[in-house]
């Protein structure tokens, strides 16, 4: 199997996809029902007790808490260690807040599927650079 052909690096790059064109439905369609998504990892202004975002509703609340309100969101992936199950992806985002105040910020953001292909987690390691919105 190529890295390109790996279930977990083809459900993240439509992930990534899906928010960078601010296609809600799309970026939800590439989670399991059950999924948790920590971004980050260890908490933020929108998860202050750490214990993420688990399942759609809560997936679509920090999607319209986070992603929505933003004008624009880029990703630049500089690394990516796949497996079928899981991968590991070293990357930039580039976040432009409403009012055009623009921030960035390198991570590492690991995805990891089930068997049907669905995102069941991801999580991701980096310090926050900017307020709840």
């Amino acid at each position: 199997m190529t890295d390109k052909t790996s279930p977990a690096t083809s459900v993240s790059d439509r992930a990534m996809s899906a928010v960078m064109a601010k296609d809600r439905g799309a970026w939800l369609d590439c989670f399991a029902e059950d999924a948790l998504l920590r971004d980050p990892v260890g908490g933020s202004p929108l998860d202050p007790h750490g214990r993420g975002f688990r399942g759609h509703a809560a997936l679509a609340q920090f999607w319209d808490s986070l992603v929505e309100p933003a004008q624009d969101v880029r990703f630049v992936v500089r690394e990516e260690y796949p497996s079928p199950e899981a991968t590991a992806k070293v990357a930039s985002v580039a976040i432009t807040l409403p009012g055009g105040e623009a921030l960035t910020y390198d991570g590492v953001f690991v995805y990891e599927v089930d068997e049907s292909g669905r995102i069941a987690s991801l999580s991701g390691y980096f310090t926050p650079p900017f307020p709840a919105m």
